[in-house]
């Protein structure tokens, strides 16, 4: 009877330390290791990774509780591992709800997500892959040699836009989305949809205010171009060339260009849904210099691009963000944090983000809805994530 009750005893004692090596719990988070699945990602625990995961785990829980607004998903990805991987409830997006909050849902890993803006870094992309396989020749080509149906536009020295400052925000048209709430039409990035005109009429038809390549102004028409040009050089709407030439290497069966214009164009400012593991997978890619699983989708110099700001793009600071002042590259946002050094992102209104710092080998994503309020990830990432990474050294 001894013997049995110390076997059974030494069998629990296993069971237990063996769970424990999976998962941590603390008071009301219960952490698990991400699952392994047959999309390319491997997993890893936060404990065998040499992360600090008592610090991550403190993130979670503050997330869980509201502290941060409402964020829906939180991955970090370091040294080849995803090993952090949680899901909260908050809302989907609805543009004419209340908040633009609508159904509420607990999210998981095979929701897709709005990427919002992070839409118009998925645009550049294909613009890289683009002139890779000769589609497009340059970035230095006007605009125009790619727009022959609106040729009438083509004055007041607009010839000198280029696909370069449509990818830098440095074209120079008026455009304005900052000023005015994302909740009123008189904000350009809402008009649009609202035009009697088409919406690549509606940006090319307004004057240039500055000298192109020379000034920032943040500017979904931008996008709207890039989309129109994209067409016209490959003979594929985006939608049908990133899925042919992205989303299909990647193994990424999640994507949805949803959200068009009346008169049937994608927006291409912020029409695109991803889960956030396939959103993980596209910064994993950048981490990688445009490689993934041994095959090269996108050239190490366009994600160099991408990933270091352009001329006049310094000292921004971004509406409802947290991140202070930052640079902007081929549509990817640029940081450099002092102990932890450089950082570029797709972003999106509300807190989505893939986020890449090449010098920790990481990635992180958020996705949320903090469309009314201000995003405050940043200070998960400099209070908790980087820090943990980082083996508890503070910012």
């Amino acid at each position: 009877m001894k013997t049995f009750i110390k076997v059974t005893g030494i069998a629990i004692l296993f069971f237990v330390l063996a769970a424990a090596s999976c998962n941590s719990t603390s008071k009301n988070y219960y952490y698990q290791v991400p699952k392994q699945t047959k999309d390319g990602l491997q997993v890893e625990s936060l404990e065998r990774s040499g992360i600090d995961s008592t610090l991550v785990i403190d993130a979670a829980k503050r997330i869980k509780k509201g502290k941060y607004g409402e964020i829906h998903s939180m991955l970090i990805y370091k040294d080849d591992k995803l090993i952090f991987e949680d899901y909260f409830e908050g809302h989907k997006y609805q543009w004419d709800a209340p908040g633009h909050k609508g159904e509420s849902i607990t999210w998981d890993a095979t929701t897709p997500h709005v990427l919002q803006s992070a839409s118009k870094s998925f645009v550049s992309i294909c613009f890289g892959i683009a002139i890779e396989k000769g589609f497009i020749e340059s970035v230095e080509q006007s605009i125009f040699d790619y727009l022959p149906n609106y040729q009438n536009n083509n004055a007041d020295n607009k010839d000198y836009v280029t696909i370069k400052t449509l990818l830098t925000m440095t074209s120079g048209f008026q455009w304005d989305e900052w000023s005015s709430s994302l909740s009123s039409i008189q904000n350009d990035a809402i008009g649009i949809y609202f035009s009697d005109k088409d919406p690549v009429e509606f940006v090319l038809q307004r004057p240039l205010i500055a000298v192109p390549g020379t000034h920032f102004t943040y500017s979904g028409g931008d996008m709207q171009i890039l989309g129109e040009i994209l067409k016209n050089a490959t003979g594929m709407n985006i939608d049908e060339f990133s899925e042919k030439y992205l989303f299909e290497p990647l193994g990424i069966e999640s994507n949805d260009w949803w959200l068009k214009y009346d008169t049937g164009e994608i927006s291409t400012g912020g029409g695109l849904k991803l889960t956030p593991r396939d959103m993980l997978k596209v910064g994993v890619l950048f981490l990688n210099n445009g490689v993934w699983n041994g095959q090269r989708i996108l050239s190490k110099e366009w994600i160099d691009k991408s990933g270091h700001s352009f001329g006049p793009n310094y000292g921004i600071k971004i509406p409802g963000e947290d991140l202070g002042t930052v640079g902007y590259g081929y549509t990817w946002w640029t940081k450099t944090y002092e102990e932890y050094g450089r950082m570029y992102c797709a972003l999106g209104w509300g807190g989505q983000k893939i986020m890449v710092f090449p010098d920790l080998n990481a990635v992180i994503v958020f996705t949320g809805a903090n469309f009314k309020s201000k995003v405050k990830q940043n200070r998960i990432l400099e209070n908790y994530i980087l820090p943990a990474i980082n083996q508890g050294n503070k910012f």
